[in-house]
């Protein structure tokens, strides 16, 4: 099963937390962990985040530390996803088209796989072209997964059907928040399941303009 098991705070509190910073974040301008171009707050900074190794969907290997000086748009998910995956990933790519071209050059989409056992590079390029032409999606072993999902406290649950005890159909139970790490790589807020595009748009507008104000530069592509 792709079930972890935290060893840290209940996730049951966690994910208490995580819809309270996401309500804020929907209906906020400026909440303390989302105010313009600002680190959330030292807690929060470290609760959500941390190094990753992959592989994006042209089988190229992939780690955080490449998007340092941009805002990375993580979202959690896997390709037989029926709704909520297609659902985010078609907003994200909306809202960085009502963007300026130079704030959304320096958003990096990024797909991360919960379901590495079907999601194969292959399998995440062809699914990749029905979103944003940016967008990077990411896939690794069982254990690299594993690792991605416990820094960014997403939850992970194979659902077996009775009739497919085999394994080889199956549904995923997963986190459906969005992730906006800062430049530096550190936690900036989240944004809930069901948030319209113009809204993420003008959240994600509030933090890039503000970043870019006082460290301005030009994109360094994806």
């Amino acid at each position: 099963m792709i079930r972890h098991r935290l060893k840290r705070p209940p996730i049951i509190l966690l994910a208490l937390l995580a819809g309270a910073l996401a309500a804020r974040a929907g209906h906020m301008h400026q909440p303390a962990a989302a105010s313009p171009g600002h680190a959330a707050p030292p807690p929060l900074q470290k609760l959500f985040g941390g190094p990753f190794t992959l592989t994006d969907q042209h089988g190229k290997t992939r780690s955080d530390k490449e998007f340092r000086g941009r805002f990375m748009l993580i979202f959690f998910g896997y390709t037989h996803c029926p709704l909520i995956c297609p659902t985010s990933l078609a907003t994200i790519s909306a809202a960085l088209e009502k963007l300026p071209p130079r704030e959304a050059e320096r958003i990096v989409p990024v797909f991360i796989t919960v379901d590495p056992e079907r999601d194969t590079p292959a399998v995440l390029k062809d699914y990749a072209r029905a979103f944003h032409p940016r967008l990077v999606a990411l896939t690794g072993t069982p254990r690299q997964i594993a690792r991605a999902a416990r820094a960014f406290r997403v939850h992970r649950r194979k659902i077996l059907p009775q009739q497919h005890e085999d394994g080889h159909d199956y549904h995923a139970d997963h986190g459906s928040l969005t992730y906006l790490m800062g430049p530096d790589g550190r936690f900036r807020t989240l944004f809930p399941y069901g948030i319209s595009a113009d809204t993420l748009a003008q959240r994600l507008h509030t933090h890039v303009a503000g970043a870019t104000a006082r460290h301005p530069g030009p994109a360094t592509g994806q």
